[in-house]
């Protein structure tokens, strides 16, 4: 196994970094997050029209089926340049339909939305989350009762993204009354425009919008299946643990930018007569911030690399989860403290990248979750 990027990645970084310096600046993500639109659909049809949409979706839908570690790359780069854009929900949903087809366990829908999703023609989101915060089958508590061919849901998720954007979402959803266990989860596609579904919008730290979703003896035909029936934890188990890997991504993207940019800071801030970055506490601050940045990269790509080889993802996706949610805070913190006053001010960049890296670090389990799924890994639970 080898994490470093080889010439191919590296110039598909480059060009991806090249795109968004070009087409996504401050002023861009700025006018999202301060205005009425909740994504840029520009910058969305953009990607769409540069094949980035279904860079990893197999090509008989569109896409470029390129590795999983390059998906990657794409969303280091989107953190970095903080993108306003559903990426992030839209690639998990797809990823997991792309998957259904291949085992052939999926309903005539989910292989027809696939083609106009790589096109930008169809935004895709998912629904996991309910009451306990939890990515494990036990977060699934919605109900689905079967009714002739199709199904009745009853219940509510949460923290759904782009949910009023998206023209279809994956929920999960409990078909068998099992309570906790994996067994009895199905997968389906719902309208978000269905009788009975409703949702209310909710601000997060980001500047984005998550949603609390409603279900009140909503139908769902029975061609809405993605798997099989009663057996969806198959799928939903690689879909959280991509999840889990494209969200450290955008993490370690954006926590990355924000301490180059304390780096430089520290080169140009003079106090006593000399760059601050002269001091021995500030270098210190540097090499601990470079140290932890370079880690959570490094622990994110290993696990995609398990992901892009089929391997079990279950240990490395846990550890690069758990390393990056505190390490990538520490690292921001630490640049928020190099600039002083200024990282506090909302007209001055950096707390943009502080806000949005804070509030990915909060989805999708907490590190102690994650530290959990590492100590049964290594046979300790």
């Amino acid at each position: 196994m080898d994490v470093l990027l080889n010439d191919e990645e590296e110039m598909i970084r480059d060009s991806v970094r090249q795109f968004f310096d070009a087409e996504c600046d401050m002023l861009r993500v700025r006018g999202i997050e301060d205005g009425e639109q909740r994504s840029d659909p520009e910058l969305w049809r953009q990607l769409a029209e540069l094949g980035w949409l279904g860079l990893a979706l197999p090509a008989v839908y569109g896409g470029s089926e390129a590795p999983f570690t390059q998906l990657c790359l794409l969303f280091e780069e989107a953190g970095r340049a903080l993108a306003p854009i559903p990426l992030h929900p839209h690639s998990v949903a797809c990823l997991t339909l792309a998957e259904a087809v291949d085992r052939g366990d999926c309903g005539a829908l989910a292989e027809t939305l696939l083609s106009d999703a790589c096109l930008g023609d169809c935004l895709l989101t998912w629904a996991w989350s309910e009451r306990l915060p939890n990515i494990g089958p036990e977060a699934v508590g919605l109900l689905a009762v079967a009714d002739g061919n199709g199904w009745r849901l009853h219940g509510q998720k949460r923290f759904v993204e782009a949910f009023e954007l998206a023209d279809y979402c994956l929920v999960a959803a409990r078909t068998e009354a099992t309570g906790t266990s994996d067994e009895g989860i199905t997968l389906l596609l719902v309208d978000p425009r269905s009788d009975g579904v409703s949702s209310t919008a909710q601000l997060s730290l980001a500047g984005d919008y998550h949603s609390e979703v409603r279900f009140e003896n909503v139908y769902v035909a029975g061609d809405a299946v993605v798997g099989r029936v009663d057996e969806g934890w198959a799928l939903a188990r690689p879909m959280l643990e991509r999840a889990v890997v494209l969200n450290c991504a955008l993490i370690v993207g954006a926590t990355r930018r924000a301490a180059e940019r304390a780096f430089d800071y520290a080169k140009e801030r003079v106090a006593f007569g000399h760059p601050i970055g002269s001091f021995q506490a500030i270098q210190h601050t540097c090499a601990d911030m470079i140290t932890w940045v370079d880690g959570a990269e490094l622990l994110t790509r290993e696990a995609a690399w398990h992901i892009a080889q089929g391997l079990d993802a279950a240990l490395p996706a846990a550890a690069a989860k758990a390393f990056t949610n505190e390490r990538c805070q520490a690292v921001l913190r630490e640049a928020n403290q190099i600039h002083g006053g200024y990282a506090q001010v909302k007209e001055y960049d950096q707390q943009l990248w502080y806000r949005r890296a804070a509030a990915w670090s909060m989805r999708l389990g907490t590190s102690l979750e994650h530290r959990r799924t590492v100590a049964r890994a290594i046979g300790l639970v």
